[in-house]
């Protein structure tokens, strides 16, 4: 079994099948009811309305009598409300110094911005869903009839969306998506030769969406093909149009090469999907020192999730680096209480059927286990949603939960390289940058041995430490910024980009 603190009522079951009914757990009591992997077993007697402690916290109270040996699951618990975001604890945690780390450094592509990039990437950005298909099919002719031209361009990928008009385009919360692509086609991934294709009458017109390229250019810019224009007399002539673009970019992508770079250059997203009791335990806190690694080597790395934090908002506030940073976390989480609310929703509707079969039983357990990925040291910043993110060191970019829409918004505040936990198991990636995968248990990494670049369960199973998991996902952190394929990169594995978008649909 694996309990997390010393004063836990609870722990979770880590054999592979679960355990039966009268197993005796050492150090521990004998199972009243057969309890399946990664489900918790209470190790003394929870009186009805007792609270049930994991990681320290109270993640609900007994609904009924839980003898020592039964079984600890959603149904016989009642989910405590979600904390008070008043009189929070600001900056009263502060983090141990910890000693910079020199010397570690990736190959990457620098560019003029001082970003710097992973990959080598074309990017053909659209301001609306109508042009998609005509994009789709000039993208499908570049990669067979131009890009085999340009060996040093990894790849060309349209930007698909559902947004650019049908909507309140002037509304508060349409800045979220229009943002969002635009920060989306800045990344660092794409060398600043994102190309655009434009439909002609839609709403988010491309002097909206990208006003520093396309503002007072004319009808013409060299960036943009733009469908409805005169001079296309057919589809052919659209086509050819994009594809005459895209040779010029890929002209100068293909220039770029690899150089040395300080691993203070990497901006790293961390996230986490289908996840289940063991997240918390094994591949999150590996993560999450990985993640101090990653910010004493001087880089940025980014934790997400509204919802996933929401219930741990007093440790974060805790963690701020000044008490700015902890009121513009107070901020975020009460604008996304606010959208809940509008929607007759709240925090519990986070949790999946995949979740709660993996052992996790409500939110509150769940937003322990995701909060361990940030590691330890201070909140620098927040970044909104939609927004770059700016600055060093851990960051909070506020973002929903769902992985496409969590992954979409950190591909926004910049990040050139992406890790994503998972227990359940997931074959997520992105196009645009490379996804490192971790299984929080090895016999997830073991059926799903070529979809799981890292296998966590090795702590659980006592042949791996966090810290020898988190300095393993560190160099292979670096590995990956300098070329090395993940497995979702080396099957072509890519997941649509999903919009945020709280503004109203017309």
């Amino acid at each position: 079994m694996i309990r997390m603190r010393a004063g836990d009522n609870v722990a979770i079951i880590a054999n592979d099948r679960g355990l039966p009914a009268g197993a005796r757990i050492a150090d521990g009591p004998t199972l009243l009811d057969t309890i399946p992997q990664g489900h918790k077993v209470a190790l003394c007697d929870i009186p009805e309305g007792g609270a049930v402690v994991r990681y320290g916290v109270v993640i609900g109270h007994a609904t009924k009598p839980l003898p020592a040996g039964s079984w600890v699951y959603e149904a016989v618990m009642r989910m405590p409300p979600a904390p008070s975001l008043d009189d929070l604890p600001i900056c009263t945690a502060p983090a141990p110094a910890l000693e910079p780390l020199t010397g570690y450094t990736f190959e990457g592509y620098r560019n003029a911005d001082g970003s710097v990039g992973t990959r080598n990437i074309l990017a053909i950005a659209m301001t609306v869903q109508c042009v998609a298909g005509v994009a789709d099919i000039a993208l499908d002719r570049i990669r067979r009839e131009l890009l085999p031209r340009y060996p040093n361009v990894d790849g060309v990928v349209a930007l698909h969306h559902g947004y650019g008009c049908g909507v309140a385009i002037d509304a508060p919360g349409a800045s979220i998506p229009v943002k969002t692509l635009r920060h989306i086609a800045q990344n660092p991934n794409f060398g600043g030769e994102a190309m655009l294709v434009s439909l002609g009458c839609e709403k988010l017109q491309p002097e909206r969406l990208m006003p520093d390229r396309f503002k007072d250019r004319g009808e013409t810019h060299p960036d943009l093909v733009r469908l409805q224009d005169e001079r296309h007399v057919g589809f052919g002539s659209m086509i050819d149009d994009i594809l005459a673009m895209a040779e010029t970019h890929l002209e100068r992508l293909n220039q770029r090469r690899r150089e040395t770079c300080p691993a203070s250059d990497l901006v790293v997203g961390v996230q986490c999907g289908g996840s289940d009791a063991f997240s918390g335990a094994t591949a999150n806190p590996a993560v999450g020192h990985a993640a101090d690694l990653l910010v004493r080597a001087g880089a940025t790395i980014m934790f997400s999730e509204v919802t996933e934090v929401r219930d741990g908002i007093d440790q974060l506030t805790a963690r701020a680096a000044t008490p700015e940073v902890a009121q513009d976390l107070i901020r975020e989480m009460a604008w996304y209480d606010d959208y809940l609310a509008r929607g007759q929703a709240d925090r519990s509707a986070n949790t999946t059927p995949g979740n709660k079969r993996g052992g996790l039983s409500n939110i509150v357990e769940k937003a322990m286990g995701s909060i361990v990925k940030s590691g330890s040291t201070p909140i620098r910043g927040v970044v909104p949603p939609g927004e770059r993110a700016q600055g060093k060191g851990l960051l909070y970019a506020a973002t929903p939960a769902g992985d496409f829409v969590c992954g979409t918004l950190q591909l926004a505040a910049g990040m050139n390289v992406h890790i994503f936990t998972t227990g359940r198991g997931t074959p997520y990636g992105l196009a645009e940058v490379p996804v490192i995968k971790v299984a929080t248990r090895s016999d997830l990494a073991r059926r799903w041995h070529d979809l799981m670049d890292v296998d966590a369960g090795r702590i659980a199973t006592g042949e791996a430490s966090i810290e020898d998991l988190g300095q393993e996902l560190f160099e292979q952190i670096l590995a990956v910024a300098s070329g090395r394929k993940t497995w979702a990169e080396h099957w072509g594995i890519v997941n649509d980009l999903v919009l945020f978008n709280p503004g109203p649909v017309t």
